[in-house]
């Protein structure tokens, strides 16, 4: 069982941060490196409480699916998706949106349980953590980028 957490300071409101972390236009637009695309349930606009997506992606050259859902929507302040179905043993991803004086504190914790029985624990260690945590951090600032530039109103206006 590991958790990550990233931290990033935004320009630009809680809204805007909010609903450009649960678009799936702006999801795949920030994991241009794996070719993640949705390939089932909602394959674009806004997620809100309920929905499911599934994304497909290329980690460690291997290709793979991945099913969340939606479990928890306090809009513009908190929501959580959690897989349902996947390759993890366990993964729930908590997004926070706290309001500050000129912008926006997002908060991502990452919380989940490596695959692979008894080898789990040390491919974690080794390698799955940091992975992550790099795939993390860079979504975070594509989603600053896009927030700060105004490019992510035309993300979520078509949503």
């Amino acid at each position: 069982m590991s958790i990550i957490r990233t931290e990033i300071e935004i320009l630009a409101g809680a809204e805007l941060c909010f609903d450009l972390a649960r678009s799936v236009d702006a999801h795949v637009a920030s994991a241009g490196s794996t070719r993640e695309t949705a390939v089932g349930g909602v394959t674009s606009g806004l997620l809100g409480l309920g929905d499911t997506v599934t994304w497909r992606a290329t980690h460690f050259g291997i290709t793979q699916e991945l099913t969340g859902k939606i479990t928890a929507f306090d809009r513009p302040r908190h929501f959580r998706d959690e897989m349902t179905r996947g390759a993890f043993k366990r993964l729930a991803h908590d997004h926070y949106f706290e309001p500050l004086p000129h912008g926006t504190r997002m908060v991502d914790v990452f919380d989940f349980a490596a695959p692979w029985g008894i080898l789990g624990p040390a491919v974690d260690r080794i390698l799955l953590t940091r992975y992550l945590q790099a795939f993390l951090e860079h979504r975070a600032v594509v989603l600053k980028r896009l927030a700060e530039s105004g490019e992510g109103l035309r993300l979520i206006a078509n949503s």
